[in-house]
């Protein structure tokens, strides 16, 4: 699950993404309404803990920009306008819910907690991306057509790589995400695993294909899915607009209220 906290205000954006970050989830944080778009229409997180007073785009303004466009991502809206009105015109353009500032930490955790459970009784359980299918209720792999038999850490990892919809993902992230390991510890697991889900799908495809038709190499930097119609040449990968996104070096578990 990928939250995305939207908050002008550091310090506490960077406390609400540690605070997230201590429950498993790989958290970003953006500082402005801008960023917040353009995040949202590249990555889609699962859920966006969103401001309403931002530079550059109001959080309302956010609102409309996504509304009927990224029915994927789920939003808390965080606010310190007390106005009944203002509350209910977030829920009509399309907010999940909304938390009024001054609030406890451990009540953002459990709102976003409960947003994140309704969302996953709705969720598509089928990814794809070019001819590669994951039906995650079945556990099943197909590409073309064909069943592909995969180990439960190989699952995991292509489906992390399919849930990033061709976005570059670094050795450090897949560690983190898919191993659960420290980012920099000092093994080849990732490449090795990588290699053995390239060799799965090209047989798969049974004409002789390499894997990297599937998987390529982003030089320096890691994987990603190779985009439907695209093919040879290793990629570049672009920076990561957030600060440490998923860094688990931890916050307090803070049950205090939380002031903008």
């Amino acid at each position: 699950m990928r939250i995305l906290i939207v908050e002008d205000d550091r310090a506490l954006g960077i406390f609400l993404q540690k605070g997230l970050q201590l429950e498993g989830r790989t958290v970003d944080w953006v500082g402005d309404g801008d960023a917040a778009v353009r995040y949202v229409s590249e990555q889609e997180p699962d859920l966006m803990v969103l401001d309403l007073g931002l530079p550059c785009r109001d959080g309302m303004d956010v609102l409309v920009e996504m509304q009927g466009r990224f029915h994927r991502t789920a939003v808390l809206v965080l606010t310190g306008r007390s106005q009944v009105e203002e509350r209910v015109r977030c829920l009509d353009l399309g907010a999940d819910d909304c938390l009024l500032k001054p609030f406890s930490l451990q009540e953002l955790l459990a709102r976003c907690r409960a947003i994140l459970r309704r969302k996953e009784q709705f969720a598509d359980p089928t990814l794809r991306h070019g001819g590669v299918e994951m039906n995650r209720m079945e556990r099943k792999v197909r590409r073309g057509g064909v069943e592909v038999e995969l180990t439960g850490k190989e699952f995991a990892l292509l489906e992390f790589l399919l849930q990033r919809k061709g976005q570059c993902c670094t050795r450090a992230e897949l560690l983190r995400e898919v191993w659960k390991m420290a980012p920099d510890s000092a093994t080849n697991v990732v490449d090795v695993y990588i290699n053995y889900l390239r060799r799965k799908l090209a047989d798969a495809q049974g004409d002789g294909e390499s894997g990297e038709g599937v998987i390529e190499t982003v030089r320096g930097q890691g994987y990603r899915l190779r985009s439907v119609g695209v093919s040879g040449g290793m990629g570049e990968c672009g920076p990561m607009v957030m600060a440490g996104g998923g860094h688990r070096d931890g916050a307090g578990g803070d049950s205090g209220l939380v002031a903008a």
